[in-house]
């Protein structure tokens, strides 16, 4: 019973780590989506041309979401990961998560089967934290404040 407490007291302690261990976690992961992406553009188009609610009148407009969600998700990632303009790359990633979200997975809604949409939603989520908390102690932000 005293390692519990004991463990609940580092807890307390260090509770800005858990929030800095999500950051991390979520601008690895991504990353590692943008990579995918990247590596397979293809699927990217299919998921918006399943969606049926993305129509394409012009191929510009195709191509730049194309480009921009893997880019997006490799920049932003890595600077979250680092810790490194924090806010401005959770804000870079909101059009991405909000688009995913309610346009292509909008239409399965909370009780899907895939759980698209909610887990979507817990990215989308946490990018706004990011957004308003912006980078933490661990942060690089942090430590360039600090000179």
């Amino acid at each position: 019973m005293e390692s519990m407490r004991s463990v609940e007291r580092w807890a307390m302690a260090h509770r800005d780590l858990g929030f800095e261990l999500v950051r991390i976690y979520l601008g690895v992961g991504l990353f590692v989506k943008g990579l995918q992406f990247t590596r397979d553009t293809d699927f990217l188009m299919g998921i918006l041309r399943d969606s049926h609610t993305v129509q394409f009148r012009f191929n510009f407009i195709e191509t730049f979401i194309a480009h921009y969600i893997p880019l997006a998700h490799l920049g932003g990632g890595l600077l979250l990961a680092v810790g490194l303009l924090t806010r401005v790359s959770a804000l870079f990633q909101l059009p991405v998560l909000f688009g995913a979200a309610f346009v292509v997975y909008g239409r399965e809604g909370i009780f899907g089967h895939n759980q698209n949409f909610q887990f979507t939603a817990l990215v989308l989520f946490l990018l706004l934290l990011m957004l308003v908390y912006g980078g933490g102690r661990w942060s690089v932000d942090h430590q360039l404040r600090k000179r």
